[in-house]
């Protein structure tokens, strides 16, 4: 893969392409679970789907393994296509991207939330000091 292919996703495109292409060779209720598969990986990406290819390539390896067996779907996948999906991604907890951006957000908020609070609080002493300062210049003069 070269540095043009990696910036414009094309080697992205070329390897869902060959994955349509072995999922079409499956039977339908096999080509029904890879399409809930996909759309429930996608929201564990990160933000290319890079992360996700190899996984993607194992799942429908599975799937072509086990319809090769003559095994049903529910035998391979079970009823929760969803959690099968998460186990896949890590663990049944697994973020989301939009979890992982807001983690991300909350991480950089943070800090400027604590200097905007310190400096509320240096604004607030240096106004006490000064009205105290000003009190006692006018009790002296």
């Amino acid at each position: 893969m070269n540095f043009l292919e990696k910036i414009t996703g094309s080697d992205m495109t070329k390897e869902m392409k060959a994955f349509e292409a072995r999922a079409k060779v499956l039977p339908a209720e096999y080509q029904t679970a890879w399409k809930e598969i996909i759309s429930n990986l996608w929201v564990h990406g990160d933000f290319t789907g890079r992360n996700l290819m190899s996984i993607l390539d194992s799942a429908l390896e599975l799937l072509e393994v086990t319809s090769a067996d003559d095994q049903s779907i529910k035998e391979v996948l079970g009823d929760d296509i969803k959690g099968f999906c998460a186990a896949l991604v890590g663990d049944e907890g697994a973020k989301t991207y939009r979890d992982k951006w807001r983690d991300q957000l909350n991480k950089n908020v943070e800090p400027m939330f604590h200097v905007s609070r310190r400096f509320h609080k240096i604004t607030k002493l240096s106004i006490k000091k000064s009205k105290n300062i000003s009190s006692k210049s006018v009790l002296l003069s």
